[in-house]
């Protein structure tokens, strides 16, 4: 599924990005230029939702891009009515985010023996799953600081 093209210029701002789920959800948040991760996290549902509000409620974010996979439809009717939703599909992240994982924290003493294919990140990568579907959506990449 190819996702939408972003928003006209005129919608600009800090972007949040989630990667929906039933017992986690990753989240991350953009700066005001959409070219840099400020926070990423891995949370449960409940307290992703209120990170979500908080963020809303502050200004720290103006849309959110979410994937189009494992429950956005409830969250999506939940969070329509306070913040623009865009969907992006999800076709391929967790892989994906496998992969850049292992590009944003190198892999240290016997992980880096391991070929690429067996190594298992150490914690779950939910965050960096929403910062690709952001990538996605934008058409670039995103830099973060590990």
């Amino acid at each position: 599924m190819r996702s939408p093209p972003p928003p006209p210029a005129a919608e600009e701002g800090p972007l949040a990005g989630l990667d929906p789920g039933r017992s986690k959800c990753g989240l991350v948040r953009t700066d005001a230029s959409r070219h840099h991760i400020l926070e990423a996290c891995v949370l449960p549902p409940e307290v992703c939702l209120e990170r979500l509000l908080d963020w809303q409620r502050l200004g720290l974010i103006t849309t959110l891009v979410m994937g189009d996979g494992t429950g956005s439809r409830a969250w999506r009717s939940r969070l329509a009515e306070v913040l623009p939703v865009h969907l992006t599909g999800e076709w391929g992240t967790t892989l994906e985010a496998r992969r850049r994982y292992w590009e944003i924290q190198p892999p240290r003493g016997w992980r880096s023996l391991l070929p690429e294919g067996l190594r298992q990140p150490p914690r779950d990568w939910d965050d960096i799953v929403a910062q690709l579907l952001l990538e996605r959506w934008l058409g670039h990449p995103l830099t973060r600081t590990p």
